[in-house]
């Protein structure tokens, strides 16, 4: 088999960072190549090199065997090279054709776009991800499992020999999750070539053929698929056994948040009681209603009807500020939208939570709010040269911390995390896991929202399964199996309650 792509030590280096430190190896034509690594194993960084968005400090790609300088990302496109982002790159105030199509627009005689066979065009892409979409809806009315469709259908709506799919199911359901490994066997059968990076290695030993570990922007190793297993990987990433320990339910009997009858336009008669120190996993499938019925108990979202009960006092929360009154924090699903201020350093996304903690008669004390960011950013290990740096530049993982260490500092008594480790390496899940139990083991009550199983039969002390928005059972940890939770999920019966 021939080599779609060659990358020869390819080096690119930012102010005091050598994000890929020669790294070389290639691609065959006709195979999927999975990459992985931590955060901040260069793997972005590289993509980005391959996609024409960052010109290589040194070293060089060939594609085809001819040497390939890409200028702009729209030289690489025009090479035959096709990226779907992480982070969506859709425009919100466009239709969902017009994104797919976009800077390609079929043209009438008078060069106008033809907006019928623009939208013919998009169906036929839309039918074959089995995407029953309205064309003309904008972006901004999709769900982002619905926006991650929309992604991966704009990139095949290029005649590209070579898709680089970064994390393309971090936001999609199992079932899309399928559809999108049927259409990547295609490409496949039809000679494209495929470079699949996703921290679920389930996923890589279901889809790959080969993998390539990176490691703090180094090159690793190459394996074929048939021969490692995810233990060797996991090793070759992080450098170390993870560590692990046994689960302690540290769950008291007091009650710190009980919810009754609880109903909005995205559930139904909500009923459930959180416990002083208890883990409370959500489970469910995307659209079951566990976002939301988060976001309306922090009072971003209305309730119709339904009773909030805090430290035996009924409450009626009208927004997230009075949730923090309450001693209730939420980390949102979107960090990057939600939870951070991108364009500000860790420092100031530490504090931002607590202002007054650190502010007297008005003025804010900026040699406290330096101690303290400290503080935070060495007791979660948040991996920056100093607490200026701006958020932005964070990996993934490291931004996910400094979420962490903000709702630290504000000390809730009761945290709700929306998907925890979404997007976030093996070695950092591990590292929120403990932070999760430290918070757990000091009294500190915590619902997890989670799409990963894996993570929620790991964590939890109770998992509450929602389907259609409705609570579908409640089990107990140590009666809890991947098959019961799936089978609840998907609206099958589970006569055992927790």
């Amino acid at each position: 088999m021939s080599n779609m792509l060659e990358l020869k030590n390819i080096v690119k280096i930012f102010p005091g960072v050598r994000a890929v430190d020669d790294v070389s190896f290639c691609v065959k034509k006709g195979e999927v190549h999975a990459i992985v690594g931590e955060n901040g194993a260069g793997k972005s960084t590289l993509i980005n090199v391959i996609a024409g968005n960052y010109t290589p400090d040194s070293g060089s790609m060939i594609l085809n065997g001819e040497k390939l300088v890409l200028k702009n990302y729209h030289a690489a496109i025009n090479r035959g090279i096709s990226v779907v982002y992480q982070e969506r790159s859709l425009f919100a105030n466009l239709s969902i054709a017009e994104n797919i199509f976009a800077d390609k627009y079929p043209l009438n005689k008078l060069g106008i776009i033809s907006y019928k066979k623009l939208n013919e065009k998009s169906e036929n892409i839309c039918t074959k991800l089995n995407l029953s979409f309205d064309q003309n809806k904008l972006i901004s009315d999709l769900s982002p499992a619905d926006q991650q469709m929309v992604e991966i259908a704009k990139a095949l709506s290029t005649a590209s020999q070579l898709i680089v799919f970064d994390e393309p199911t971090a936001t999609i359901t199992e079932e899309e999750t399928r559809i999108l490994f049927r259409v990547i066997n295609e490409l496949r059968k039809s000679g494209k070539s495929i470079i699949y990076i996703s921290h679920r290695l389930k996923e890589i030993f279901e889809i790959a053929d080969r993998v390539t570990v990176l490691k703090d922007g180094k090159y690793i190793t190459t394996k074929l698929i048939k021969e490692t297993n995810i233990e060797s990987l996991v090793k070759a990433m992080v450098g170390r056994d993870l560590y692990t320990d046994n689960h302690t339910d540290f769950k008291g009997k007091e009650l710190v948040l009980e919810c009754k009858g609880l109903n909005s336009k995205k559930f139904n008669d909500i009923n459930f009681v959180l416990k002083k120190g208890e883990i409370l996993s959500f489970s469910g499938l995307a659209g079951a209603g566990r976002t939301e019925l988060a976001r309306s108990i922090i009072g971003i979202d209305p309730l119709q009807s339904g009773i909030v009960i805090v430290k035996n006092k009924k409450v009626k929360i009208k927004n997230p500020v009075e949730a923090i009154k309450f001693g209730i924090g939420y980390l949102p699903e979107d960090r990057k939208e939600q939870g951070l201020f991108l364009e500000m350093s860790v420092a100031e996304n530490i504090v931002s939570g607590s202002l007054d903690l650190i502010s007297k008669k008005g003025f804010i004390n900026d040699k406290l709010g330096i101690e303290k960011s400290i503080k935070y950013k060495e007791k979660l290990n948040i991996v920056t040269e100093n607490i200026d740096t701006i958020v932005k530049t964070l990996s993934g993982g490291n931004q996910q911390k400094v979420v962490f260490a903000k709702w630290l500092l504000v000390n809730p008594e009761i945290l709700i995390i929306d998907e925890p480790t979404r997007g976030i390496d093996v070695g950092t899940k591990v590292e929120i896991y403990k932070i999760i139990r430290e918070l757990s083991s000091k009294g500190v009550s915590i619902i997890v929202i989670s799409s990963d199983l894996a993570e929620v039969l790991t964590i939890s002390d109770r998992i509450v399964v929602m389907h259609e928005g409705r609570i579908n059972g409640t089990l107990l940890r140590n009666e809890a199996t991947e098959e019961r939770v799936m089978h609840l999920a998907s609206g099958i019966n589970d006569n055992k309650k927790g």
